[in-house]
């Protein structure tokens, strides 16, 4: 038997609202739909009262945002999945705290992978800090006060962006070289942190190397070229990255 979640949609658009709901019937019977809002007041109410496990919450609702409904909550332990109908300013901070988002028309195969993301991460103990930390980006979204999630083996970690050195491929997995000497290995792929990162004064100057560019210490001409990071550790570049790192270094 599928564990179940219980969960509460967020809509003010009605067909969209009954294209999830029949989404949700359909392909998704471990979802125990209890409740839908249209607005900001009726999600914060209807939220306090039936305590969902999850929620779909649009982004844009004609009564103030999504955020608005997060901010207003008593508590904020509930698994989350945004939905949204274009590339929304917030998606990249939603990207930064782990969370999941979908665009609309939702794609179904997308939905049941948000779903299935859902129900195990259901007993998480992170899932207040993982909202908490999107709101604080959302306050200060300049690069010095923003926090990347990260996930280990031993758990989940909320990391300034300034203090990361570079990271490293390493397979599957990325390796977080951070100010201070701490290493941590994340499973999720460097071409994801990449696409993350890129408007944070991040560089990709090679296969397995994604570099704070405000984190250089010094290249070194010898050998093809090469990086030397604060810290001492070195970071491979590219030939075909070569100049486009210098540029951007202003060399």
């Amino acid at each position: 038997m599928n564990p179940k979640i219980t969960a509460l949609i967020v809509e003010d658009e009605f067909h969209s609202r009954e294209t999830l709901k029949g989404f949700l019937r359909e392909y998704c019977p471990e979802v125990q739909l209890v409740e839908e809002a249209t607005n900001v007041d009726d999600a914060v109410n209807k939220i306090a009262v039936h305590r969902p496990e999850l929620i779909f919450l649009d982004i844009e609702l004609q009564t103030g945002t999504g955020f608005d409904v997060l901010q207003r909550l008593n508590h904020l332990n509930f698994q989350l999945i945004f939905t949204t109908a274009f590339e929304h300013y917030a998606i990249k901070a939603i990207k930064f705290s782990s969370l999941d988002y979908l665009l609309k028309p939702i794609d179904l195969e997308e939905l049941q992978a948000a779903v299935q993301k859902a129900i195990e991460r259901k007993e998480s103990e992170n899932r207040q800090e993982l909202i908490e930390n999107l709101l604080g980006n959302l306050t200060n979204p300049q690069s010095e006060h923003l926090k990347i999630c990260l996930s280990t083996a031993e758990g989940v970690e909320f990391i300034p962006i300034k203090d990361i050195l570079f990271c490293e491929a390493a397979g599957s997995y990325t390796k977080f070289f951070l100010s201070g000497g701490k290493e941590l290995l994340v499973s999720k792929n460097l071409k994801e942190y990449e696409i993350i990162l890129q408007n944070q004064h991040f560089m990709r100057t090679h296969n397995s190397f994604l570099i704070n560019l405000q984190e250089v210490k010094k290249y070194v001409r010898s050998d093809g070229g090469y990086i030397i990071m604060n810290g001492g550790k070195q970071a491979n570049l590219s030939p075909s990255k070569k100049d486009e790192f210098l540029k951007r270094m202003g060399f």
